[in-house]
């Protein structure tokens, strides 16, 4: 059974072309026309100006912004199909208007790399065998990226097919032997002695093939070469994978840009995930007495070779708890990015959408204000950080939270004494700031998208537009309920009031080739108010 229908590689041309477009527009409409007030509702299409021409696409689904049949330009009184390379020259010409760089001379060329990568994984999926195991299923769904990513699937480097996730790919690590002398290491690591054997007097290190072709140059005598390990699978990141055997995931440093990021583990980051797992294991123990259905991965310990930072940071490997580890019977763990694509489709969301996205949003959303406002600890729920564990029904029972990188200390809550300062800073967060990148990752990037596949589950303009009203109230019931158990702290109060959400502007932070830690937000509406 393959992954796909057989298609042309026109038709995944055209797919891809159509996919690419879409999510290009939806940041047009965020980030270029929305602030400067040049969009409007013409219901069933939505108008906006771009570089001085009217285009309008007809859409569904509320703030996610679902478009249907192909976005148009008015030129010469009528109306015409648009394309992305028309789209991209209207675009620059209202963000080199702007008070950033008044050019890029990348940016096209990003956005026809990332639809260029989009066909290709289209061709290669439609070969490939999709895996027996639902949760890594689901992580290698996502073949579309982020809906509101000028170049979703941009991908750095050559040959980086035979290692992606949504093509279905595995491959075998690539075992290397550190001398013992040389093994930077921290926690508990125990995971990757059992991946193979190394020889006397060195520790067993696995690398990604990918990263290892890339960093080859700068190996010396000190590692030693063992040879292919075992057969892993890569996740919706790319650079993590799981390791069936060992029942582990593991994460890699990648010296390529992944959409916005060379993603790569910093030597601060190596130890703040085993910083973050110490001082976290007893806060998530609370917050699963309080909310049952709440778990979490921890990465409990790194290695990697003491020899250079460039060396250190490339090579150097986290351990992540596995998914399957620690889950109630009859529980399937599934990205929750997927369940925004529509894939799988859960029999219990068909038999009662607001039940089920009741039972979704007290899954997710109530332990994430849990940690923030009792715990100050900054979890990132992003569509990619959440695996929703669903019941032999589909409905939703469990919330798993993971990716140290994003979890932060919120400051003057936690004593940071005694850390690096660079490890200090990448594990914490201002209140303001860690306040905004949990309403971002929360509702803007994970339940905005649910709720409109929810609505879209039921077919028809008709049933959408009933249900959404539906599906926010009960939304905001929810999160009333906790508002008072929780002493109505004020940004939670505000959130409730209809204060604007922000969304993170990932086509601004692009064209700024700026790094995506600097990347801001602009306000949309807040569907809860």
């Amino acid at each position: 059974m393959h992954g796909l229908a057989r298609t042309s590689p026109a038709e995944e041309a055209e797919e891809a072309e159509e996919a690419t477009l879409a999510a290009l527009l939806r940041c047009c409409v965020r980030e270029v026309a929305g602030p400067r007030g040049l969009v409007w509702p013409a219901p069933p299409y939505l108008l906006l100006r771009v570089g001085g021409a009217l285009l309008r696409a007809r859409t569904r689904g509320g703030a996610a912004l679902r478009f249907e049949g192909r976005p148009e330009r008015l030129e010469a009184g009528a109306w015409h199909p648009l394309t992305t390379d028309e789209l991209v020259r209207l675009a620059q010409a209202d963000l080199g208007r702007g008070a950033g760089p008044g050019h890029n001379e990348e940016f096209a060329g990003q956005v026809a790399a990332s639809r260029t990568a989009m066909a290709a994984i289209l061709r290669a999926r439609a070969a490939a065998v999709p895996p027996a195991d639902p949760w890594l299923a689901s992580e290698q769904a996502l073949v579309y990226g982020h809906p509101f990513h000028p170049s979703p699937k941009a991908r750095g480097g050559r040959g980086w097919l035979r290692y992606a996730p949504e093509a279905h790919a595995s491959f075998p690590l690539r075992l290397l032997g550190v001398r013992a002398d040389a093994v930077a290491q921290e926690g508990d690591v125990t995971a990757l002695d059992a991946l193979g054997e190394a020889p006397a007097g060195h520790r067993l290190l696995p690398a990604h093939p990918w990263q290892l072709d890339l960093l080859r140059p700068a190996l010396g005598s000190e590692l030693v070469d063992l040879g292919p390990g075992p057969v892993v699978m890569p996740t919706s990141s790319v650079r993590t994978v799981y390791a069936p055997d060992a029942g582990v995931c593991l994460k890699f440093s990648l010296d390529v840009r992944i959409t916005n990021c060379v993603r790569k583990n910093a030597w601060y980051e190596l130890a703040g995930a085993v910083e973050l797992t110490r001082r976290l294991t007893p806060i998530f123990a609370d917050i699963s007495r309080k909310h049952p259905g709440t778990r979490w991965l921890p990465e409990p310990g790194y290695r990697s070779a003491r020899l250079g930072t460039r060396l250190l940071e490339g090579l150097g490997v986290i351990v992540r708890t596995g998914p399957w580890t620690g889950g109630s019977p009859g529980v399937t763990p599934i990205l929750a990015g997927a369940l925004a694509a529509g894939t799988p489709r859960p029999e219990a969301l068909s038999r009662d959408p607001l039940a089920w996205w009741t039972a979704y949003v007290s899954a997710v959303a109530r332990p994430v204000l849990e940690l923030y406002f009792t715990h100050g600890v900054v979890v990132e729920p992003h569509l990619q950080n959440v695996l929703v564990g669903l019941d032999p029904t589909g409905l939703p029972v469990e919330a798993v939270f993971r990716d140290l990188e994003g979890a932060k200390l919120v400051t003057g809550r936690h004593d940071l004494t005694g850390l690096a300062p660079q490890v200090a800073r990448a594990v914490s967060y201002d209140a303001e700031r860690g306040w905004a990148r949990v309403v971002y990752c929360l509702l803007v990037n994970h339940l905005v998208e649910i709720a409109a596949t929810v609505a879209g589950h039921g077919g028809g303009a008709v049933f959408e537009e009933e249900i959404l009203p539906e599906l926010w109230k009960a939304a905001r019931e929810i999160l009333v309920q906790q508002a008072g158990e929780l002493g109505w702290p004020l940004p939670l109060s505000d959130l409730l009031a209809g204060s604007p959400l922000p969304a993170k502007a990932n086509l601004s932070v692009r064209w700024a080739r700026a790094a995506d830690r600097s990347a801001g937000y602009v306000p949309i509406a807040n569907p809860l108010a």
